[in-house]
């Protein structure tokens, strides 16, 4: 295929995994982590930006590297790079907030089988330039990202009545405790869900 360079195609390329192409509301993508951990908007933000950095890092190197791969281990020569930046994410924030690191657990080490990395390097970064790589990667990265602060935040403030740990409702809250279940998780992503692709649809139709 050939590689879009203009700045409209770009730009396109970009919005598509924020909006059009959303990799959960629209591709239902990486749920494992989405489910697991956004019973906070702290927790869903440390998800999403250490699946950005791996996510961007993995794209630029693979697309930079794409003429010399070869296609009989590209597959395990991916993940190689992947678990790379895995490995640099796990550590940057088991060093820089321990806390959060804890709370996220084995979930940071299984972004390596994220099927939402893997899938843009077979099917994106290893077809085009460098600079378009990172473009998708950059606006796929950031479209779950979005996904997960949505249900992290969602389920915060009505799970436990605050948001970054900040109370809301005072103390005579009543707190939806299912909200911050594994349960909850489920209940919260079908809603959210129907709100985006309702308002996708309407905003197809005008």
């Amino acid at each position: 295929m050939s590689a879009p360079s203009s700045p409209s195609e770009a730009y396109a390329e970009f919005v598509k995994g924020i909006w059009k192409e959303n990799p959960v509301f629209v591709g239902v993508l990486g749920m494992c982590p989405m489910l697991a951990v956004t019973n906070s908007a702290v927790n869903a933000l440390a998800m999403a930006s250490a699946t950005l950095f791996v996510l961007l890092g993995s794209s630029v190197l693979v697309s930079a590297l794409r003429t010399v791969i070869p296609k009989q281990v590209r597959i395990t020569t991916y993940i190689i790079i992947i678990a790379t930046f895995v490995t640099v994410a796990d550590m940057t924030l088991a060093a820089a907030v321990p806390a959060v690191h804890k709370e996220l657990g084995a979930f940071i080490s299984l972004i390596v089988v994220n099927c939402l990395i893997l899938g843009r390097q077979e099917a994106f970064a290893s077809k085009n330039t460098l600079w378009m790589a990172f473009v998708d990667a950059l606006g796929m990265g950031l479209g779950f990202g979005f996904a997960l602060f949505c249900l992290g935040a969602s389920r915060e403030v009505l799970g436990m009545g605050s948001i970054f740990g900040v109370s809301l409702f005072g103390p005579n809250y009543e707190p939806w405790v299912i909200m911050i279940l594994p349960p909850g998780g489920f209940i919260m992503l079908g809603l959210i869900m129907v709100v985006f692709n309702w308002a996708k649809f309407r905003k197809g139709a005008a």
